[in-house]
């Protein structure tokens, strides 16, 4: 029991991490699309370049689906919702297999 708990300690902190990288993603891209930061600086490419990497992939799936709405892209609040909804019926399922 002690392993499974581990385990979904684990799973709930990767998935929390997931949370703020997509965070930090949005909270960049809109700093550039203000003009707050640069994208000729090597480092605010880089890093911006990096956290879309890790983002798209689960992002296009979402942006298939929901309709365009010009200039707002729902997409990471969706994924967030998701995720934290992953976050929170995988341990009680989990336990109440356990448990059953």
């Amino acid at each position: 029991m002690n392993t499974v708990a581990a385990l979904l300690g684990i799973f709930t902190m990767v998935i929390q991490l997931v949370i703020w990288i997509i965070i930090a993603q949005v909270i960049i891209s809109w700093l550039v699309a203000f003009n707050v930061i640069n994208t000729s600086n090597q480092f605010v490419r880089s890093l911006l370049t990096g956290l879309d990497r890790l983002t798209e992939p689960m992002l296009r799936p979402i942006r298939r689906v929901l309709p365009d709405l010009g200039g707002i892209d729902l997409s990471p609040m969706v994924l967030i919702l998701g995720l934290i909804l992953i976050q929170r019926l995988v341990p009680a399922l989990v336990f109440d297999i356990m448990a059953g």
